[in-house]
This record gives structure tokens, sequence and C-alpha cells, in this order.
């Protein structure tokens, strides 16, 4: 299918208008293999021209060196780039994994002061507590995030990986514009809590790994192809067995991808698109492209429709995936719903 200009979306019911399709920026920088700056900047311009203005990262990615690298072309189109960012998690310099998750007031205000350094901007878009502290009230965390708006440090709050409860507490204290937690034709689980909160207080829903980090491409390679420094290695659902489950699953997103002459990964975007209708909230999916190629292609899959046959064939498939999506669940909603 040929790439189309994004459709324009608002994020929420007050927040900002965004187009339909974001980038996640994480692959720029790390996790998913080696990563050229050039080939990153290509694909950043690429998306500008396609319509995406949403553009994900945080302070974790690269140890933040993603922020860097995001810097100056958000600075270069700073009234165009809607500029997303993190933090919360703990991750030591040289380590791979990470190993905390901090929500007090001092380090969000440590954190955000590093971010705006590092990316060059007076003011950040989208400000996002990665995960939840468990230790700290969510009411001091996204308290000391609403003083950042007042400072005129950030824009938005956002909320990644909470439930619906904790959604709506949040929400009381200051009005989140934005959820992030992975939403896919292969994870669903969302759709227990935090989808129905969010549609009913007007957040909106930002799909991260809506490509099932790259297992819904239907062009991932053997996880023995992988390389050593591939965080997805870490992850049951690409090993073993569930790994050899899931592949066979695709076999139905292949199908109707060719009956669309479209490939696999428009045909989960459509999918997850279409949720929007579904559910009653903005859905922004971000796939975290690489190459401008693949980007174009992803964005034309806004103009897809599917039929009532295929989303009832694409139903049953994350009942049936193998594996949780990290090898440890502790620090996703899932966990505490």
């Amino acid at each position: 299918m040929p790439a189309l200009a994004l459709p324009v979306v608002p994020l929420g019911t007050n927040g900002p208008s965004v187009g339909a399709q974001g980038l996640g920026c994480m692959g720029f920088s790390e996790f998913y293999g080696p990563s050229a700056p050039a080939q990153a900047q290509e694909t950043l311009q690429a998306a500008l021209e396609a319509g995406v203005t949403m553009f994900d990262t945080a302070d974790l990615y690269g140890h933040g060196e993603n922020e860097v690298l995001l810097g100056p072309f958000v600075r270069a189109h700073r009234e165009q780039a809607f500029l997303a960012t993190k933090f919360g998690i703990v991750r030591r310099p040289g380590q791979r994994t990470w190993t905390q998750v901090r929500g007090d007031r001092a380090y969000v205000r440590q954190c955000v002061d590093a971010s705006l350094k590092r990316l060059g901007i007076d003011t950040i878009d989208l400000y996002y507590a990665h995960r939840r502290d468990p230790s700290v009230p969510l009411e001091e965390t996204v308290g000391a995030m609403a003083e950042l708006v007042q400072e005129g440090k950030i824009h938005h709050l956002g909320l990644c990986e909470v439930t619906g409860p904790e959604l709506r507490a949040a929400h009381a204290v200051h009005p989140i514009t934005a959820l992030q937690s992975e939403w896919s034709v292969f994870s669903r689980d969302v759709e227990t809590s935090a989808v129905p909160t969010a549609a009913e207080l007007g957040v909106a829903f930002v799909a991260y790994s809506p490509l099932g980090r790259g297992l819904l491409t239907g062009a991932l390679p053997d996880s023995s192809e992988l390389s050593p420094g591939d965080a997805r290695l870490t992850m049951p659902r690409f090993t073993g067995e569930d790994a050899r489950t899931n592949y066979t699953l695709l076999e139905t997103v292949r199908a109707i991808a060719a009956d669309h002459a479209a490939t696999p990964a428009q045909i989960a975007l459509a999918w997850l698109h279409r949720q929007s209708r579904v559910h009653g909230l903005t859905v922004v999916p971000i796939p975290g492209s690489r190459r401008s190629s693949r980007l174009r292609e992803n964005t034309s899959a806004t103009a897809l429709t599917l039929s009532a046959a295929e989303l009832s064939a694409l139903e049953p498939l994350a009942a049936q995936v193998a594996g949780t999506r990290y090898a440890d669940m502790s620090t996703t909603a899932t966990a505490r719903e």
C-alpha cells in the first residue's frame, strides 16, 4: 500500500491534536540491535513528512542518549514535533537491565531537569511516569508532576502501565492526558481495566509495541538469529516453544494481509486503529520503526478497513499467545489487576 498523510486525532478530551500514529524512538539507541544515527535522522524526517508528530522517548533509553539524539531534530521542528519522554526507571551506567523504580518528588524534579538539558528544550510536551513506584503514594508522584506543569517545564501528564483504579486516582490529582501501555493483536490485557477507565475519563491511549516488538511484522528472524544484545532474547514470547507457538499464530495475520495486498504489520496496526471506535477513546500506536521505508508502510495502515470476518478471525489470537510480555511482570499493570 502507498504511504498516505496521517489523519490528526485529539490526544484525549482536553489534549492537543497529534498524528494518528506516533514514532517510538527507543530502537534508535539500543535494545533491538545496532542502529546508525544517520538512519535515525532520515527516519525522523520521513516521519514528519508522513504526518507523524508524536515522538516518544525516555531517559532510560541509551542511558539518556536517545534524548540527546532526538534533541536537534525536535529543536529544528519545535512547532510540529510533539515530544514525549519518561522518568522513573533507574538504570545504573553500564547495565543492560534496570534495578529500581522511583516516583518520589525529589527524583521527579531531578529527572525532568536532566531530560530538558539533554533535549535542549524549555518544555516537554508530554511527561510520563514510566512505571509506578510501589513505595511512594501515586498522589505524591502525580502531585510532583503537576508542580512541573505550573512551572512551565511540562505541558501534559502521562502514566505508563497503570491499572484502571490507579489511573482514576491519578486523574483526581491532576488531569492525565495519556496512558501508555502495551496493546496489540497479541497483547490485550489492558482491555480489562485500563482501557475502559481511560475512555470514561477522556484519557488517550498510547499503544507501545503495537507490532509485538516485531513479532507481528511476520519478518522477525528466529531467536537464534537475533543479535546478542537484543532485549527480546530475555522475553519468553521470543524463545523456545513459546516462540514456535507464536510464529504459528501469524498465519492468520498473513492470510488477511495477502487479501489486502498489505503487510502483516499493516493489518496489526489497522486492527489497533479500529479499537478507537470499539472502545470510544483516542488510540495512538507508536511503532518503533527504524527505517523510513517501514515507517511509511506503517502509516499507510490508517487507510485500511478490516471486514467483520477478518476482525473475527483476529479476535482469539491474544488468548492463544504463549509466554508473558516480560520475564518479570511485577512492574506491569497486569500484575496489579
